[in-house]
């Protein structure tokens, strides 16, 4: 990653192509026509009326019929967006994996647990928790990949893409982080 994309002074987008690009092993430019954007707070979109980063993630999960992710951070501003956007497409994904990593898997075991784990067994989510760290969100929406990049108030960027690199890569990610994962019920 060049410092230029991970100084103190890039955006979180421009910190999040970068991620994808090195995680993917090609030039970010390469991928400017085949992933999209957003980040959090006003003028900083690839699109002119994009929605912010955590309800543009609740769009792409809410049109899916599968999906799998890891994910560092949860929280209940999220869970609301998550919610309202299965409502209001009427659909509801048929097979969802979720792995919690970093401060949402300690949510799980923490003492909110036992409400968390049994509001995602009700909505049919697999959760797992793996004890390590996930430096970005990582999910896979049908034929979608998404990487969000999280800060202390969230998402601050979210990169979609059916872009084959970016897929498979975003595949093994959530392979890799499922098999070293333990599965959570929901008592």
């Amino acid at each position: 990653m060049s410092d230029e994309a991970t100084g103190s002074s890039a955006s979180p987008a421009a910190v999040l192509r970068s991620l994808v690009a090195n995680a993917v092993d090609a030039e970010p430019a390469s991928l400017d026509d085949r992933i999209e954007v957003v980040e959090r707070g006003a003028g900083a979109t690839d699109a002119e009326d994009a929605a912010p980063p955590d309800e543009r993630l609740a769009e792409l999960v809410g049109a899916a019929e599968s999906v799998v992710a890891v994910v560092p951070r949860f929280d209940a501003d999220l869970a609301r967006r998550l919610n309202a956007s299965l409502s209001s497409s009427g659909t509801v994904p048929s097979d969802v994996r979720v792995v919690f990593t970093d401060a949402a898997g300690d949510r799980l075991a923490g003492a909110t647990g036992p409400v968390v784990r049994r509001a995602l067994s009700e909505r049919g989510v697999d959760a797992y928790r793996h004890d390590g760290e996930s430096p970005v969100a990582v999910v896979l929406a049908d034929d979608r990949a998404a990487v969000g990049l999280t800060d202390g108030d969230g998402i601050s960027a979210l990169l979609w893409t059916d872009a084959p690199a970016v897929r498979e890569w975003a595949a093994a990610t959530c392979a890799r982080y499922l098999d070293a994962a333990e599965p959570v019920t929901e008592g």
